[in-house]
């Protein structure tokens, strides 16, 4: 919990977050007994049958909607208070496109257990059955971002990029889009005789779902990109908001180090 949130040091684990002065004040008596009195579970901690204390999905959620209450009202003074904010910030963004209970479902492996057809419906939601026309739709800036991170010179006069950017815009954008969505793309999307796409695959994004959430995906990435001196802190912070779809995401340890922050 105090990982998440980007507390460092060792001591009271969880319980530092209630006893933090500022941060107490933006608690409720719920959240913050929820802090305070973990659930004690075995059989999933490294200590063998020694008992580990967790707490439920939403207590992460709602602690950091406090945090973020408490930057709106201008209660952080310090580097490290606005520290936490920001990594709020980024798991507030996470939330909102999985949902926190499907997040932890996916990293405990519960989403074999959902109705078989649950991607069929999305995959439905987000593929169109008709190529739509062509419309700019990958902003500018996020071909000369993705040039400046990858230590390139952006060519003003043509559109040329190397080969490889169609597969760094894979993982960038349609892996992290919807489950499913980069393979059912490529199935439906005709090759020429080299192998090529013959048309681009946001073409086969619905109007109603599809593309917009594809545009809402790129204005956050761009934002990303903007903020990340190299391409290896771009992708952790694409990693933490964004998250592949099929992967555990992770987050940072006590000892681990922070790219870039």
């Amino acid at each position: 919990m105090t990982a998440a949130i980007g507390m460092k040091g060792r001591g009271q684990g969880a319980q530092r977050i209630v006893e933090h002065r500022t941060i107490r004040a933006f608690l409720d008596n719920d959240l913050a007994n929820a802090i305070s009195e973990p659930i004690l579970f075995t059989g999933a901690s490294p200590r063998g049958n020694a008992p580990s204390s967790g707490f439920e999905a939403v207590v992460l959620q709602e602690l950091c909607e406090s945090l973020l209450e408490a930057r709106d009202a201008g209660a952080l003074q310090t580097e490290q208070e606005r520290r936490y904010a920001q990594f709020a910030d980024m798991l507030i963004r996470s939330f909102a496109r999985v949902g926190i209970i499907a997040l932890v479902d996916e990293a405990t492996g519960y989403q074999r257990d959902r109705a078989k057809d649950a991607l069929a419906r999305i995959l439905e939601d987000f593929i169109a059955k008709e190529l739509r026309p062509w419309v700019h739709t990958f902003p500018d800036d996020f071909y000369s971002e993705l040039f400046r991170l990858r230590g390139l010179e952006f060519p003003r006069d043509n559109v040329k990029r190397p080969q490889y950017f169609g597969h760094l815009t894979n993982d960038i954008v349609y892996r992290r889009l919807a489950p499913g969505v980069l393979d059912e793309l490529r199935r439906q999307t005709p090759r020429r005789p080299d192998g090529r796409f013959k048309h681009q695959l946001f073409r086969r994004l619905t109007d109603e779902l599809g593309h917009p959430k594809l545009r809402e995906h790129l204005a956050s990435v761009i934002a990303l990109m903007k903020v990340s001196r190299t391409y290896r802190q771009f992708q952790d912070f694409l990693d933490r908001v964004h998250p592949r779809y099929g992967e555990t995401p992770m987050l940072p340890f006590l000892d681990e180090p922070i790219t870039g922050l």
